[in-house]
């Protein structure tokens, strides 16, 4: 089983997203069976005495725009609550993804050595360098599903290519 983590700072827009989009699109491969993902956040920001926030209601809606958290494919996207990565999750995940450099230097701090090559930066999975935007300060919520998008079509066209699925 290929275990996939997915972070970015509050997880409320950008690493569900992510999750969602790459849950749908393994779905609809019939690949369930081979994938474990979730997302998280470094921060503490979105958790409130021990609770998470939920989905964003921005994020939300354009991933229901794409038919993913609707009654007939809902995936977890209604129950998905914001919670902080652990420094227990390096071992527990094969593949680590950040959405933006922050992202990966707080995860640095979490983790501590990437030794085993295990953290990614979501659009190194595709053919541009940078980072996905965080919607929650842009409010460009159609930007993010583009990068979101083609980083989880990169990310399965790579784990294909290794013979991995």
């Amino acid at each position: 089983m290929i275990k996939i983590l997915f972070v970015c700072h509050g997880n409320i827009c950008r690493s569900p997203m992510a999750e969602f989009v790459l849950k749908d699109m393994v779905k609809k491969r019939g690949l369930e069976d081979k994938f474990y993902i979730e997302s998280a956040a470094t921060s503490t920001e979105e958790i409130w005495h021990g609770v998470g926030n939920p989905i964003y209601p921005q994020a939300k809606a354009k991933l229901r725009e794409h038919g993913i958290g609707t009654a007939d494919n809902e995936l977890g996207v209604g129950d998905k609550r914001a919670k902080q990565t652990t420094k227990s999750d390096y071992e527990k995940f094969d593949y680590i993804i950040g959405m933006d450099r922050a992202n990966i230097r707080n995860m640095q701090m979490i983790y501590g050595e990437d030794t085993d090559n295990k953290i990614y930066k979501m659009l190194d999975f595709t053919e541009r360098d940078g980072d996905v935007a965080d919607p929650w300060y842009t409010g460009r919520f159609d930007a993010t599903w583009l990068d979101v998008t083609e980083g989880c079509i990169g990310l399965l066209n790579k784990l294909e290519s290794e013979g991995l699925i």
